[in-house]
């Protein structure tokens, strides 16, 4: 098929949203159309959105706006968490041709096709989310250097404050062999760093058989993913983008602790440090389990860097529930911390709960904890200071400095003159912290 149609893109909200808009465009690219970039004029605009908070509603509705300005004319697609959970509320916003839910996305190209033949000026195709039960492989590259890698979809969790179940449906992923071919296909293309990302990927291995409400038992688990992701040949590292707590088992860790490729690097969701709040959260697990996933994860690798999740704000956190969280988290051996403030989300338990807290009292305890994570930030990159680190080169900055990360993702800043030093893995002395919270270093070869 060839066609002089352009395209252009925008995705809001995680990676996996990114990896899957990836796939999307891949597709168009393959039906001849030129992509474009979303500045540009385009025929068609594609966004892909998130509705994780209600701050990721408003950026849609601002994107709608700007792709109509950029071009009048233009059909406007939306996809993604938000089109799944409000279609219709998407569908009456001005400018907007087509809305596709999760089940409908990836056949976009089909229905543009429809689009083109009819006069609506409206429409919506999505289905029930529990009729969501493919899975669709995809991948995304973040510049010459980076990848990420989409392995699972959907979860089965039922967290109080969240959507995305019943934005992504239940939870289901790829084959192990289907996984590493993608993965084959990222080195071959020279990426030097692959990001696993999913849903909740501890949760890998389901089908989309359920019987009586139950799923048969997994044949494949995510400890055997990463096991076989390690035979690969090559020079390149692989992370795990975020893990939930019960699910990374001993066996996880020690697995990375002995892995050619895996880096100790882990991201964890605690979301509060209080067992009062985890429990209205619906959470599984309690805060001892997770002190304990980080005691194990130091004592066997004591330089890996964890970072960790958390919610302030919601419904019934009062100062005391606040202050066990703070001090948890100040005791905690861990690397940063990623501050959410809660955002109501209609359809949640959580948004009909009593004893809301006021936006004021959010906004202080999340400026609170951010301090923290900087002070946390600080000590674990004073802790590597003087230490050798294997740093993957990422992008020239100005004043002829280079940056890339660690394998225990310490962001370091060198000197440099070669632009082929990027994508490149190099020895590097960890020596002085800059104001900016880098770290600076020097070239062993």
């Amino acid at each position: 098929m060839s066609t002089s149609r352009t395209v252009a893109f925008h995705t809001l909200g995680c990676k996996l949203n990114f990896s899957e808009t990836s796939s999307i465009n891949s597709s168009f690219r393959s039906a001849g159309y030129h992509e474009v970039d979303f500045e540009e004029p385009a025929d068609i605009y594609v966004i892909n959105t998130c509705s994780v908070t209600d701050q990721a509603d408003r950026k849609c509705r601002k994107v709608i706006s700007a792709a109509k300005r950029n071009n009048p004319d233009s059909k406007v697609i939306v996809i993604g968490c938000y089109a799944q959970l409000k279609p219709e509320e998407i569908s009456n916003i001005s400018g907007v041709n087509l809305v596709l839910g999760a089940s409908e996305k990836f056949n976009i190209l089909e229905h543009i096709q429809e689009l083109d033949l009819q006069s609506f000026h409206s429409r919506v195709i999505s289905s029930p989310i529990n009729e969501v039960k493919q899975f669709e492989p995809s991948y995304s590259k973040e510049g010459r250097t980076r990848a990420f890698l989409k392995v699972q979809d959907g979860c089965d969790y039922k967290c109080s404050f969240c959507t995305i179940p019943k934005a992504r449906g239940r939870s289901r992923s790829g084959t192990i062999a289907q996984i590493k071919d993608l993965a084959k296909q990222i080195i071959e293309q020279g990426a030097r760093e692959i990001v696993l990302t999913g849903v909740n990927i501890g949760d890998f291995g389901n089908g989309t058989e359920v019987i009586e409400g139950l799923r048969p038992k997994k044949e494949e688990l995510f400890i055997d993913l990463i096991r076989e992701l390690d035979t690969l040949d090559g020079d390149f590292r692989f992370r795990i983008s975020s893990i939930e707590p019960n699910l990374c088992t001993e066996e996880i860790i020690q697995f990375v602790a002995a892995s050619r490729h895996f880096m100790p690097h882990f991201h964890m969701p605690l979301q509060s440090g209080d067992n009062e709040i985890l429990s209205a959260m619906k959470r599984r697990y309690k805060r001892e389990l997770f002190a304990d996933r980080v005691d194990i994860i130091k004592r066997i690798m004591p330089n890996a860097c964890i970072g960790v999740d958390v919610i302030v704000g919601f419904p019934g956190e009062n100062d005391k529930h606040f202050a066990n969280t703070f001090s948890f988290l100040e005791k905690l051996d861990v690397s940063y911390l990623h501050v959410f403030s809660y955002s109501e989300r209609s359809d949640t338990p959580a948004a009909v709960m009593n004893h809301s807290v006021p936006e004021q009292i959010r906004a202080h305890r999340s400026q609170a904890l951010r301090q923290l994570s900087i002070k946390k930030k600080h000590h674990f990159y004073r802790k590597n200071l003087g230490q050798v680190g294997k740093v993957l080169i990422e992008a020239r900055e100005k004043d002829g400095v280079y940056s890339g990360f660690t394998e225990n993702y310490v962001r370091v800043q060198i000197s440099g003159t070669d632009e082929k030093m990027i994508n490149q893995l190099v020895p590097v002395a960890l020596d002085t912290i800059t104001p900016q919270m880098d770290v600076r270093g020097k070239i062993l070869i």
